[in-house]
């Protein structure tokens, strides 16, 4: 199997997909949404692939007693709506408009056919696909083991993008208590509890915005 050269490795990696949905002739409706408003509902028919060009996305699930569980916060550059490739007839989850959003709805069968003829696209979407199912594997090890501080803490520095440093966010887009404490599961008190905790502890703080330092992380890692 012959080993991709340096120089094809680095056109991988910048390849922009932006620039190619914008202009490959894509068939795709661009929607506005406001924050608050669904951009789809567990349950709707699985159709399209949806890539957030501004904004943030909340994907959350309700059980039979009606309570919700927020599963992911998504950002500028994230598919979402992907079960439709593997034949998931319907939505399995809720996907809410953090903050104004603008996407791109791409149609199954067009999104089908750019994976098949486009090699930037799709290595781009493979390696979206593997990061995501490594963090699935993270946050089920991070609920089985962890106490809720410890996700709390890991959970601000993955909406902060720690470790990306090409993505790196010092300032958190708004979040509310109640969302960090459903994406965690515990309750809002606790999280109060433990972000003043933070904040006394100079991991946090609030200017103008909630700061994350790098700090963090030794909460994290500390046994």
């Amino acid at each position: 199997m012959p080993v991709r050269s340096k120089k094809a490795t680095e056109k991988t990696h910048a390849f922009n997909v932006q620039s190619f949905l914008d202009s490959a002739g894509v068939s795709r409706k661009i929607r506005e949404f406001r924050r608050g408003e669904k951009l789809f509902s567990q349950g709707d028919a699985a159709t399209t692939v949806m890539y957030i060009q501004k904004g943030g996305v909340k994907l959350s699930v309700i059980n039979k007693a009606g309570k919700e569980a927020v599963v992911a916060i998504l950002e500028a550059g994230d598919f979402f709506g992907e079960g439709c490739l593997a034949g998931q007839s319907v939505r399995m989850v809720t996907a809410t408009a953090a903050t104004p959003v603008t996407a791109l709805v791409i149609q199954k069968s067009e999104m089908i056919r750019v994976l098949h003829e486009e090699r930037g696209l799709s290595d781009r979407f493979i390696s979206h696909m593997l990061t995501k199912n490594i963090r699935v594997e993270e946050d089920l090890i991070d609920q089985l083991f962890n106490s809720s501080e410890k996700r709390l803490a890991r959970t601000l520095l993955l909406l902060a993008r720690y470790g990306k440093q090409d993505h790196l966010q010092h300032v958190l887009p708004k979040v509310s208590q109640e969302t960090l404490a459903e994406m965690i599961g515990t309750t809002r008190s606790r999280v109060n509890y433990f972000m003043n905790k933070f904040r006394k502890m100079g991991l946090i703080e609030y200017n103008g915005g909630l700061q994350i330092k790098g700090s963090l992380l030794t909460l994290v890692l500390h046994e």
